[in-house]
């Protein structure tokens, strides 16, 4: 499953990740962070320092059409329709370049549309892709 992925960092993520700081996040921001990272400021500090140094990255990931055409195994790619950093046109790339590619795209989906009002929808339709899967592998 790919989720709120893409092939390579467009100029938009970039913009993003030159704005993104740790001495620049709102307190909610940090109050989220902590839900989620369980060891601590120094954790979540070291996540943001990395995402703002992406944005001097061009070693960075690159997967052209012709490297997504080897994946073989079943790909679930799930993308909001509004996400900030990368436009869904990248998730139809992925979806025409990967053999066996299923595509959802979230109406009104940010970017990691997976949670809050979708967590369930999510999961129900990450259990149902696993298990057809599964089922696909024994045939």
């Amino acid at each position: 499953m790919l989720v709120s992925a893409a092939p390579y960092f467009p100029e938009q993520a970039r913009a993003a990740m030159r704005q993104f700081t740790p001495d620049n996040r709102s307190e909610a921001e940090w109050v989220q962070m902590r839900l989620w990272h369980r060891h601590g400021d120094e954790q979540i500090r070291k996540i943001w320092e990395q995402m703002h140094a992406l944005k001097d990255s061009h070693d960075d990931m690159n997967f052209t059409p012709n490297h997504l055409s080897m994946i073989m195994a079943r790909t679930l790619i799930v993308h909001g329709d509004k996400d900030p950093l990368y436009p869904v046109a990248l998730a139809l790339e992925m979806y025409s370049a990967i053999p066996h590619a299923n595509l959802w795209v979230v109406p009104n989906g940010g970017h990691g549309p997976i949670f809050g009002d979708m967590s369930e929808s999510f999961a129900d339709s990450a259990i149902r892709f696993l298990r057809s899967a599964r089922q696909e592998e024994f045939k």
